[in-house]
Parts: structure tokens; C-alpha cells; sequence
């Protein structure tokens, strides 16, 4: 059985485009690893409403694939440890209390610290005085 049929379940009635591009992505991975799976792919393909959802589902077939080529070990032929790397991985949960409060008028860290958006002080006059160019 080959590895997307482990993880993924082929008798679906519908997908969403969330979906459709997990297992886009799946079938990239998994075909890099010689587990072909073409008609499934097709299916995918024609489970998306327009030509925009579909090459986002083709973008992440691309992206499968190409990441399965580079986290590939020449040495180690395990397409089981980069099956698990890229599509089974962690899913990294963030706990809502670590993130901190930001006020909807706050500026980023980048901006907040700097003197770029600090008022000059100029003189009030200045702004309407005569330009030197126009003295003789």
C-alpha cells in the first residue's frame, strides 16, 4: 500500500480547496518516492471550480515534488523518513496566551523603537518664508 493510501482516504464525494492542495502536495511527495498516483491527481484537478484553484493545486503538486527531491537522502534510500518529514510533520500549535497584545493602532517592533516617524521641530515660519532662489 503506498503511502498517500495510508494517510489519505480515495473515496471522497467532494473537496474543499484547503484539502485539494494538501493532497495535491501529497501525491507530488509520494510520486517523487515512485508511488504514482496519477488518476487521483486528475480527479483533484477536476474537483476545482476554476482554472485559478487548479494551478494552485498544480503549484502544490510542483511543491511536493521538489521538496521531496531535496529533503531526499542520496545515501538512504527511506522514502518512509521523508514521507513522514514533509507530509506527516509536526503541526506546530502556538499557545494564544505566549502571543502578545497588540492594540490595533500599534506600530510593529521595527517601526515603534525608531526615529522615522518622530515629529521635527521646525520653525513654524519657515514653511512660508521666501525661498533663497527667488532673492537677488
Amino acid at each position: 500500500m503506498s503511502h498517500y493510501n495510508q494517510d489519505f482516504d480515495t473515496d471522497w464525494a467532494s473537496l474543499d480547496k484547503e484539502d485539494a492542495t494538501t493532497r495535491a502536495y501529497a501525491i507530488g511527495v509520494a510520486e517523487r518516492l515512485g508511488e504514482f498516483n496519477r488518476e487521483e491527481l486528475h480527479a483533484i484537478y477536476d474537483e476545482m471550480d476554476s482554472a485559478y484553484h487548479r494551478s494552485i493545486v498544480e503549484l502544490a503538486y510542483e511543491e511536493g515534488r521538489n521538496e521531496a527531491q531535496a529533503a531526499a537522502d542520496p545515501d538512504n534510500a527511506d522514502g518512509d523518513a521523508v514521507w513522514a518529514e514533509l507530509v506527516q510533520g509536526e503541526t506546530v500549535t502556538v499557545d494564544p496566551e505566549a502571543i502578545p497584545e497588540r492594540r490595533r493602532d500599534s506600530l510593529p517592533d521595527a517601526l515603534d523603537s525608531g526615529e522615522l516617524l518622530d515629529r521635527q521641530d521646525v520653525d513654524s515660519t519657515e514653511t512660508v518664508e521666501r525661498p533663497d532662489f527667488l532673492d537677488r
